[in-house]
């Protein structure tokens, strides 16, 4: 038999990992790649600034006043430092103090009033020749006698070398980025593996394990894996228990039906073979009356392993004790039991609430009153009380009750005298004890003159809770 084939939409807890590291990559790479664009335009911004405030400053230094007329000699060096973006433009103008163009290019822009933080220098952005470009206004200020008033001076050049310097700044970031980036997700993938690996062993373990090894499992370890292996034990220690109840039932039923399945066959085969029909009838008499036992016993068999399964399962509820009592006697069950045995009901007006499950209590409580229509005395009565917080599901009858012997060994899966003869009181009080101590509480008994009392003591449950 071949395992089924995992579903194609999951995934393993390695690729969810590295999926997410690589989306968390991606985002952070992109805000980086931002940032470094951002910061490779500033960075190449100041670099290409301080070429024309250079540029400026020289051109501003080759000014002078001759015979009260300014002078302009321009510098080799202040072309040299522009000429450093290769690719770009260059532009200058000077302007005198009545504001003539003295020397450059008669068109240039002049910046705004917003674009001059500072009396003597500012930069500003426009366009030159169809192409965006950067501006650098200096002034330089005469006071002479034969001349005084400010001079200024502008220098731009287009951004052809600023974008490329900037650029490149990014591309170096992203290079080094994308390699970190890389680094970082083999060493994540290292560690994930590393870190999964007890999960792997864990898996392993199972799969080697026998199917019928539910043995727990190593809890050492990582702290989630012996969170995971802890659960699993819990649940390989539940199905163990519903193991057990199966083999249980299994080794009970056939231990209890062989004594009495056997005798039905041995009484049948006489009956056959017997020609007196005083004395057939007789056999006939005593099969019936196994018959009906073996039935009783079934019926508490079967109980017994339903008990036992919701006690393992099912939800602990408020159930209040009178309806019980109320519901055994109402369902009629006694009358086919025991036609014409007298049943009554006891119950008082307050609830008598406890914790636990309603199904499971009414079957202890059947039994109990099976026991007393098999072998007790009329009349019967099914009640349920409160005394000292305690709450009580009782059955009482007017008969001694069983042989201190069934009382002793309470508890038993089953009694090889009970089986002997077809019965079951000792089954049904074990079935009842179960019950009891599962949901915290005790079966108690009571045999006096008055006749015999057992209860399924519990914790009374007080507002319902």
């Amino acid at each position: 038999m071949t395992d089924p084939a995992p579903n194609g939409r999951s995934l393993s807890l390695t690729s969810r990992l590295a999926i997410g590291l690589v989306a968390l990559l991606l985002v952070g790479g992109v805000v980086l790649a931002l940032a470094a664009f951002a910061y490779g335009r500033v960075a190449a911004r100041e670099a290409f600034d301080r070429l024309l405030v250079g540029a400026a400053n020289d051109i501003a230094e080759s000014i002078s006043i001759s015979d009260g007329e300014l002078v302009i000699d321009l510098p080799v060096s202040a072309f040299e430092l522009l000429a450093l973006a290769k690719d770009d433009r260059i532009a200058y103008q000077v302007r005198g103090v009545d504001g003539r163009v003295l020397t450059g290019y008669d068109d240039l822009p002049v910046p705004t009033r917003a674009q001059q933080p500072g009396p003597d220098e500012a930069f500003f952005d426009a366009g030159f020749k169809g192409e965006p470009a950067r501006f650098l206004r200096l002034t330089r200020r005469f006071a002479e006698r034969s001349l005084s008033g400010d001079v200024e001076v502008i220098v731009g050049q287009t951004l052809l070398a600023r974008n490329e310097l900037a650029y490149d700044i990014t591309r170096n970031a992203l290079v080094g980025l994308a390699m970190g980036g890389a680094a970082i997700i083999m060493l994540a993938l290292l560690m994930v593996r590393s870190a999964l690996r007890p999960l792997g062993d864990l898996a392993g373990t199972i799969a080697a394990r026998d199917p019928q090894d539910l043995t727990p499992l190593d809890p050492r370890g990582p702290r989630e894996i012996a969170v995971t292996a802890n659960a699993i034990n819990g649940f390989m220690r539940r199905l163990d228990q519903q193991f057990d109840a199966m083999r249980n039932l299994i080794s009970d039923t056939a231990h209890q039906l062989r004594t009495p399945v056997a005798a039905l066959r041995a009484q049948s085969d006489l009956a056959l073979h017997e020609q007196n029909p005083e004395r057939r009838n007789r056999l006939v008499e005593r099969i019936h009356r196994r018959t009906v036992s073996l039935g009783r016993l079934l019926d508490q068999m079967l109980s017994r392993a339903l008990v036992i399964h919701r006690l393992e399962s099912a939800r602990r509820e408020i159930v209040d004790l009178r309806d019980i009592a109320l519901d055994i006697v109402e369902s009629g069950d006694h009358m086919l039991i025991a036609p014409g045995t007298e049943v009554r009901v006891e119950v008082g007006p307050e609830p008598v609430n406890v914790k636990a499950d309603a199904i499971s209590l009414t079957e202890a409580a059947k039994n109990l009153l099976g026991n007393a229509l098999a072998h007790g005395r009329a009349p019967v009565t099914v009640g349920a009380d409160l005394s000292n917080g305690k709450a009580m599901l009782w059955v009482a009858d007017a008969g001694e009750g069983p042989s201190q012997a069934v009382l002793e060994s309470l508890g038993e899966r089953f009694l090889r005298s009970a089986a002997s003869r077809g019965e079951s009181a000792g089954l049904g009080l074990s079935i009842a004890g179960a019950v009891a101590e599962a949901f915290g509480g005790r079966l108690e008994w009571d045999a006096g003159a008055g006749g015999f009392r057992i209860s399924i003591v519990l914790t009374a449950s007080e507002d319902g809770r």
